[in-house]
């Protein structure tokens, strides 16, 4: 870079953008290629080591993580636009959905750092550059760039005074029509879509920032990557690639099956005070190596070469609460992978191969492991193992997650169950009725395959039974000490999921009242739901993929269900699922009376009461009360008996009361002790409905009448849809209003009185406070919120 970075003149570019919208119309003719040159990428990344690098790092970056990564990371980012690394910024933008659920032939994949690695590569995949790619001055590179025209645009024209915006001239959906103009493009823009400047539908950025960014625009946007790892950081990183690459048949095995279930999740060393994040990557190259990396649209595809290894490669993005998905490595995680994997006697003759018929099911493809090992593999870390189809290759997606209910309680089998010789040869035999759509590939025809996998899971779950009540015969043993405990220690054993229309969480601990649901998982369930949702759901799949990979999950969720029920007495269990499944389709009425009811034996469970359900869960909740996580407790908040009695108060909203509050609120409360940092409480919406088995339809299922809430401290959630702020003293005021909202005035005034809107002027500072309160509070898992979901009233 031959500029002197960040020493043009304010003035100048003050000048610049006064030019431009003083004479638009002159410059919408103008070609570009004549006033500029022909584009060309440009080398933008600076060592960091150097001044101009750290410049970039102190002042710049900052600002865009904080004013654009919050609505432009993951696959949902609008346009494709990636603003969460300097090599995503250089990329640039496309006009293609990610997410389009209508697409008869898959697409191709758009994944950073994987599917291109240079940005004349990701123009040749039809990626538009938002930096000037002409001659390289202050001019073209404030005229000729698309971020630069956003940024004045915005300035120029700033958000309306409404409180709320106008919807007729405000598109806030996600499947909102996307503009995404190039450079040449612009002008037309400008001029059709004024007020449309960057950041979006939210308040321009303050001045101080606004030209700061133009000063590093105008200077050719200069950026360095990540910094790299300390020598202490990369000699684990040496010790742990050579233990996931060990010559043998059994360790070649072993790493492959660690792979398949970690390449979505942030490794990081946890005796490191600022960790640093990898992923777990193929590479066609060694350890002592330069990476290069094996890219397939799924971990299990042929990777094209006689060995594979397995390497680490440094996360280069900014750390996003949607995606991250943090698991620790240290000493005593080697020694208990050597411990499940290595110390039982058994032998590996030979590797699977990566037909997709086999590959795609754990259950063939690693069945020389022993099941046992595999199951306390992904228990020890369940949560890391659920938030994989949680955040994983999905940032959104009604139809993906429309499957599940809104809030209910997972739990496991012992893994003693998984460690009986019965069970693994159960396993090997039934292997052919476990196939999953991923063995399909990418592209699928829904029906005929939907027919097959319901055949399937019909012999399995008949075959299961079979088993089950011979085990199980006279309900003996067939007791709450069948659910995993967590050896005592372990919080993974208590977990709750929450749904939040199309985006979700998995939290530890037995959140909120009892749940209408809830899903009891054992090793096959728990493994075929990873392979089913995230090692093998292709994001850029077409329709036929995604529904068949959708209509699977509800075999396996109902299965899960009916683990659950299985404890309880046999009359109950048909009570509880014909309430579950209300009005459910024909076929899947067939299915649940039949293959899904199969079990017959009695619950070896003493119950005293006319509510067994209730019973059970408050067993369970004594069973599992020193592993059940109390993190999200409401009396965990630093503030005065009242006030969190007040809180409390806002539990009891049920019914289309409930209904008006959006899936999400995120709220700060400062404390009246002001030696209290401020604390934060998530509201969460719960939706009710009479089955969750329609595909197209939800809303025909829904039971307003029936939506509750859910209010813990922390946040709990990626995507808020609402921010309140007050302070303590304000609670019992709130807690008095809020009883009062039942229509969407009420919702209004109450946010006249504690929310910050989209257009409140102190959002920034608001964003500001609260993402470093979650980052100060939980610096491993925390990550920067994402903004999309903010609703507009």
């Amino acid at each position: 870079m031959r500029l002197p970075f960040f020493k043009q003149s304010k003035r100048v570019v003050v000048l610049l953008a006064t030019l431009i919208f003083s004479g638009c119309a002159v410059y919408a003719g103008f070609n570009y290629d004549q006033l500029y040159g022909l584009p060309e990428p440009k080398y933008r990344i600076v060592p960091a080591a150097t001044p101009i690098a750290q410049r970039y790092l102190s002042d710049v970056k900052p600002i865009i993580e904080n004013r654009c990564v919050v609505c432009h990371a993951c696959y949902d980012a609008p346009c494709q636009l990636k603003l969460s690394s300097a090599e995503g910024i250089d990329r640039g933008a496309n006009k293609e959905k990610v997410y389009e659920g209508t697409r008869l032939l898959a697409a191709n994949t758009t994944r950073m750092f994987i599917d291109a690695q240079t940005t004349a590569q990701w123009r040749e995949k039809g990626f538009a550059p938002v930096l000037n790619e002409r001659e390289q001055s202050p001019e073209a590179n404030t005229q000729a760039g698309v971020m630069a025209r956003m940024l004045q645009l915005k300035q120029a024209h700033p958000l309306p005074s409404d409180t709320v915006l106008n919807p007729d001239s405000w598109d806030f959906s996600l499947d909102r029509d996307q503009q995404c103009p190039t450079i040449e493009e612009m002008d037309q823009y400008e001029q059709a879509y004024p007020k449309w400047g960057m950041p979006y539908g939210l308040p321009q950025i303050a001045q101080n920032e606004n030209d700061t960014l133009m000063e590093w625009l105008a200077a050719g946007a200069p950026m360095t990557s990540v910094e790299p790892p300390s020598p202490a950081t990369l000699a684990k990183v040496r010790e742990w690639e050579t233990f996931l690459n060990g010559d043998s048949l059994k360790e070649q095995l072993v790493s492959r099956y660690i792979y398949e279930h970690l390449f979505v999740s942030h490794l990081y060393f946890s005796d490191e005070e600022k960790p640093v994040f990898f992923k777990l990557v193929r590479s066609k190259t060694a350890p002592g190596n330069p990476v290069e990396l094996i890219a397939t649209r799924r971990p299990f595809d042929d990777p094209g070469v006689s060995r594979v290894y397995y390497r680490f490669e440094q996360v280069r993005e900014t750390i996003v609460d949607k995606t991250h998905m943090p698991y620790a490595l240290n000493k005593n995680k080697m020694a208990r992978y050597d411990e499940l994997f290595y110390k039982p006697s058994y032998v590996v003759s030979t590797l699977p191969g990566y037909e997709p018929d086999l590959a795609a099911n754990p259950l063939m493809a690693f069945s020389q492991l022993p099941a046992n090992a595999r199951y306390r593999f992904m228990i020890d870390n369940a949560q890391n193992t659920i938030m994989g189809f949680i955040k994983g290759p999905v940032c959104r997606g009604q139809l993906a997650l429309n499957v599940i209910n809104d809030r209910f309680w997972v739990f496991f089998v012992h893994p003693e169950m998984a460690n009986v010789p019965s069970v693994n040869t159960f396993y090997a035999e039934q292997a052919h009725n476990l196939r999953l759509p991923a063995e399909k590939e990418s592209n699928t025809l829904p029906l005929t395959n939907w027919i097959s996998y319901a055949k399937q899971q019909g012999r399995f779950l008949r075959a299961k039974n079979e088993l089950l009540n011979q085990t199980f015969e006279n309900g003996e043993h067939l007791t709450t000490d069948l659910i995993w405990d967590g050896d005592g220690s372990n919080d993974n054993a208590t977990l709750t999921i929450f749904r939040h229309f199309d985006s979700a969480t998995v939290a530890k601990g037995l959140i909120g009242e009892h749940p209408k649901t809830a899903w009891v998982l054992d090793y096959s369930l728990i493994e075929r739901i990873h392979y089913l949702l995230v090692a093998g759901f292709d994001v850029y799949g077409n329709f036929g993929h995604q529904l068949i990979t959708r209509m699977y999950m509800d075999f396996l969720r109902m299965e899960g269900e009916s683990n659950f029920l299985s404890l309880l007495p046999t009359e109950t269990r048909h009570q509880e699922l014909a309430n579950w499944y209300q009005d459910s389709g024909q076929h899947l009425s067939q299915f649940i009376q039949g293959d899904i009811n199969a079990f017959n034996q009695p619950t070896g469970v003493q119950f005293s009461t006319d509510n067994p359900k209730k019973e059970l869960f408050n067993m369970l909740l004594d069973r599992l009360n020193d592993v059940n996580s109390k993190r999200f407790t409401l009396s965990n908040a630093q503030l005065a008996p009242t006030s969190i009695a007040a809180l409390d108060t806002i539990n009891h909203l049920k019914g289309k009361q409930a209904t008006l509050f959006p899936e999400l609120t995120f709220i700060v409360i400062e404390p009246s002790d002001r030696t209290v940092q401020p604390q934060l409480f998530t509201l969460v919406r719960n939706s009710a409905h009479k089955n969750i088995s329609s595909l197209f339809n939800e809303e025909s299922n829904r039971q307003y009448e029936q939506d509750d809430v859910t209010l813990v401290s922390g946040l709990l959630g990626s995507y808020p849809g609402a921010f309140w702020y007050l302070q303590e003293s304000q609670l019992p005021k709130l807690a008095e209003q809020i009883k009062t909202v039942s229509t969407e005035q009420d919702y209004r005034k109450l946010l006249d009185n504690y929310a910050i809107r989209r257009t409140s002027s102190d959002f920034w500072s608001f964003s500001d406070k609260l993402n470093q309160i979650y980052r100060d509070s939980y610096p491993i898992e925390a990550g920067l919120l994402d903004y999309n979901r903010l609703e507009n009233r």
